[in-house]
């Protein structure tokens, strides 16, 4: 399929695209015109790679990460190390720590947002 249909199917713009090609994370033949062609599981790759991205990762990790990830059988990929599964729990804390400082924050607001709503100064209540 070509650039246009991938950003069709994912939502992903072509510059996001051509970024991941850049950075090793998708791979394109090209046309004897020169455009680009991604095979079918190019979908499920940059959807996969967007969901990476929204987990905090960068691309350099990404990179990493992929060749890992489960099989198309759903097997994990027999070259996943213990070293990869380390560093992916290591993220995961990460993230489980950001979670809950934004949990605190929305805490806060709210007791905010509750006791602004409350001021009898302002003629509410």
């Amino acid at each position: 399929m070509r650039i246009g249909e991938l950003v069709r199917r994912t939502g992903v713009s072509e510059r996001s695209l051509r970024y991941y090609e850049q950075q090793g994370l998708l791979v394109s033949d090209r046309t004897p015109g020169g455009h680009r062609e991604y095979p079918e599981q190019a979908v499920e790759r940059v959807i996969r790679i967007q969901e990476l991205f929204a987990a905090g990762l960068n691309s350099k990790k990404i990179a990493h990460l992929l060749p890992c990830m489960r099989d198309a059988d759903g097997g994990p990929s027999e070259i996943a190390t213990p070293r990869l599964v380390a560093e992916l729990s290591v993220e995961r804390d990460r993230i489980d720590r950001m979670i809950s400082e934004l949990a605190n924050s929305r805490d806060v607001l709210d007791e905010v947002i509750n006791a602004a709503s409350h001021d009898p100064r302002r003629g509410h209540s």
